[in-house]
């Protein structure tokens, strides 16, 4: 009885094994996660400092834009606070930071053509959305970004 109870053990012990190396087989040949997308929808003017500091906060509590794919998508009053001609000293820096650090971000068409703007008159580093804002968002989140409107 002693040697039955000691070959079972033994097979246990061959399972549990060779189920332990299976397993980490397995996760050395998965993919490592993907790298998460976010998209954040700013449309208020009085909330651009402070979607401004939510993103720079993103990056810094990831680890970097290396970690994180960001677009921040702008439309309505909050566009005027991005017009070259006027815009914040302290947000035409961070704008220039996001756009160094491949940030998208975009500009309502719809938008610039009721502010009548061009690229040109907004902080370097925008691309327009010629078809609207609302319609990038969508297409941003069919393409598996968090959408994000603090």
């Amino acid at each position: 009885m002693k040697c039955a109870s000691i070959a079972a053990l033994l097979s246990v012990s061959v399972i549990f094994g060779a189920t332990a190396a299976a397993s980490r087989a397995g996760a050395a040949n998965e993919a490592p996660p993907a790298k998460p997308k976010v998209v954040y929808h700013l449309n208020d003017l009085d909330r651009v400092s402070f979607i401004v500091g939510n993103i720079q906060n993103h990056l810094d509590g990831v680890g970097g834009p290396e970690h994180v794919t960001i677009a921040l998508v702008v439309h309505g009053q909050a566009l005027r606070a991005f017009h070259s001609a006027s815009a914040n000293p302290d947000l035409s820096k961070r704008v220039g930071q996001f756009s160094r650090a491949g940030l998208e971000l975009t500009a309502c068409g719809n938008t610039m053509k009721s502010q009548n703007v061009a690229l040109k008159d907004l902080l370097p580093g925008f691309v327009a959305a010629e078809r609207g804002g609302v319609v990038r968002i969508a297409e941003l989140q069919s393409q598996g970004y968090l959408y994000l409107r603090p």
